[in-house]
């Protein structure tokens, strides 16, 4: 459970345990079709008098300007292929150098079977697949659970590859204003494909030292998680289980985001100090903190009530709009390209997730 005691941020720094895995690579999908979110809300307010505000609201309260749609012919498999098959190029790795995938998503093809068997289907990749699916957590456990793997000796290579496609679950027939108030979440959800390539640490990368002659391992330092499930009802996708198995009304978001940022503002900093005590470090020792993001106006007050050091996160969602668990893989693989991050430097990644959950992963690059 999250610590919010006021001693959590002084709590004594813990001699890190030497890494088992790296995050060798990180690849994005974006798909090229984009829509400004102004003008979607000024095309749901005509089909929806009444019901649907005339002014567009969720673009001046969120500050998204426009969201990603996959192609019509496209399903969240193909996101987290087009990902996948990027990375592998640039890492000059084939499929059968993955020894397990993993399909992170918040997202799927259907119910059955688990959407990365057909991932791994059109990647051409033949070994063990599994589903980890925890909403917008869903990548950072699922790195979560590579690194345990790869601990165990199980496997040596790890490919987690991640399709999200809300767009396909979004509302844009709204008979009433309740309805629109539940459904206005989703139109700053977007679309994106992820990978992330998670690999067993070499004897030189565990045992790294830095300028100094300091131990500096590089790999994934440490990891904290936490949920507070009480609130599994503020977002959800009803449809397709048991609870609502035929039922086309509830195939849509309801979200009620107003509970939804209480709840996470609620979460407090004890998951994340803890995750960077373990990983024996401060964070004047940290470059970049990615944290998952579902609007502009929201990241001070996370960022405050987590404990987050200022200037040292990457927005992503304005331009990008909120692409649930590729988010992180998003932030990391920009700060990557754009030079922001490099070999050495310490990322911590944040993730917040529906149900709902917390997550903190602290690596060096």
């Amino acid at each position: 459970m999250p610590d919010n005691s006021p001693g959590a941020a002084s709590r004594p720094l813990l001699a890190p345990a030497r890494p088992a895995a790296v995050i060798a690579a990180v690849g994005v999908h974006l798909p090229e079709r984009t829509v400004d979110v102004r003008e979607a809300e000024r095309t749901l307010a005509a089909r929806n008098p009444g019901a649907a505000p005339r002014v567009p609201m969720v673009s001046r309260l969120t500050g998204v300007r426009q969201v990603h749609v996959l192609p019509d012919d496209w399903d969240a498999s193909d996101l987290a292929v087009a990902a996948a098959e990027k990375l592998l190029a640039t890492e000059g790795l084939a499929p059968a150098d993955v020894d397990l995938l993993l399909f992170a998503s918040a997202s799927q093809d259907m119910v059955e079977p688990a959407t990365s068997h057909i991932v791994a289907a059109k990647l051409g990749v033949r070994s063990p697949v599994m589903d980890v699916k925890n909403a917008c957590n869903s990548v950072l456990n699922a790195v979560e659970v590579a690194e345990a793997l790869i601990a165990t000796g199980r496997y040596g290579t790890v490919l987690v590859a991640c399709g999200e496609a809300p767009s396909r679950a979004v509302r844009w027939d709204v008979p009433d204003r309740a309805t629109y108030l539940l459904s206005a979440p989703g139109y700053t959800m977007s679309d994106a494909g992820a990978a992330v390539l998670v690999r067993r640490a070499t004897p030189a990368e565990a045992d790294a030292r830095d300028a100094s002659g300091a131990p500096a391992p590089r790999g994934i330092l440490a990891s904290a998680f936490g949920a507070e499930s009480t609130h599994w009802d503020v977002g959800m996708l009803p449809g397709g289980g048991t609870a609502h198995p035929r039922d086309l009304e509830r195939t849509y978001f309801e979200i009620d985001g107003s509970r939804l940022r209480d709840a996470f503002l609620a979460l407090g900093p004890g998951v994340v100090l803890d995750a960077l005590g373990r990983a024996g470090l401060t964070w004047d020792d940290v470059a970049l903190v990615a944290v998952h993001q579902v609007a502009v106006a929201y990241l001070d007050d996370v960022h405050a009530a987590l404990g987050l050091p200022t200037g040292r996160t990457l927005v992503t969602v304005a331009d990008h709009g909120n692409v649930a668990s590729a988010t992180l893989p998003l932030q990391l693989a920009t700060a990557l390209e754009t030079g922001r991050v490099g070999p050495g430097d310490v990322v911590v990644l944040v993730g917040l997730a529906g149900g709902i959950s917390i997550g903190a992963t602290v690596v060096r690059l």
